[in-house]
């Protein structure tokens, strides 16, 4: 697993206030900030960590981390292997932080795990991970978004105006466009939303549905039949996928 591994990770301290940390995973790119308490890395604030946290509070506030990252984490080595990495993320509905003699190395996310994975001969049909589109329409606030986002435990919702799909709004616009600039959480979703929406085929197969998301930098893909969405994928479906053949 050595060769999937996303080394340099930023690390903050549990004192810093969450916008801060906010502005770190908006200016870095990146969904997940390791919290370490000294040396030791306690927990995760993660762009689903922020939207529960958003639900609860309702407003953009500034807490220490340590009383707001709480996400999971598993440890492993560079010599675990793709799969029994992919089975504890699974599993364990964790984040991968890599350690090699006791010291932090890096961390393996879903996106590294499938550079690794289309580099096999498996190529899984997508039709038992695809799950269930939520829409929203473009009008509405920001905070139905996270509302609908969270009740529903979904990480995007399709955006429609005038009767069709206009956008998508993901945890990680809600990140990049929300919290990064203070938005109000009254404006409108679809002044945030990623658009035009990039989808797929519905019957599209694992590799190319992988290379779609990897060349589009997306970790949701929507699939569309006869112009309809109809279903959608993220980056942790398409793991499951690879996992079941």
């Amino acid at each position: 697993m050595g060769n999937y591994i996303t080394h340099n990770q930023i690390t903050v301290g549990p004192e810093l206030p969450f916008l801060e940390a906010v502005i770190i995973m908006w200016k870095e790119g990146i969904g997940n900030l390791i919290v370490k308490d000294g040396e030791e890395p306690t927990c995760l604030l993660t762009e689903r960590v922020i939207l529960e946290y958003l639900v609860q509070e309702r407003e953009i506030s500034n807490k220490p981390m340590r009383y707001i990252a709480t996400h999971f984490i598993s440890k492993v080595s560079p010599e675990t292997s793709l799969v029994d990495a992919a089975r504890i993320m699974v599993s364990k509905k964790a984040r991968l932080l890599v350690f090699e003699n006791e010291k932090l190395v890096g961390m393996v996310t879903s996106a590294d795990m499938l550079r690794g994975f289309i580099r096999t001969d498996v190529d899984p049909p997508l039709d038992d991970v695809t799950h269930t589109v939520y829409k929203i329409s473009y009008d509405d606030s920001l905070l139905d978004a996270i509302k609908l986002m969270n009740e529903k435990r979904v990480g995007s919702l399709i955006v429609i105006k005038d009767e069709k799909p206009y956008g998508i709004f993901t945890e990680g616009d809600l990140l990049a466009y929300v919290l990064a600039i203070e938005a109000d959480l009254g404006g409108l979703v679809g002044h945030y939303c990623s658009h035009p929406i990039v989808t797929a085929e519905v019957g599209i197969y694992g590799n190319e549905a992988t290379n779609t998301m990897i060349v589009k930098k997306i970790k949701k893909l929507p699939l569309s039949e006869e112009d309809n969405i109809v279903g959608i994928v993220s980056a942790s479906d398409m793991i499951k996928a690879f996992l079941m053949q």
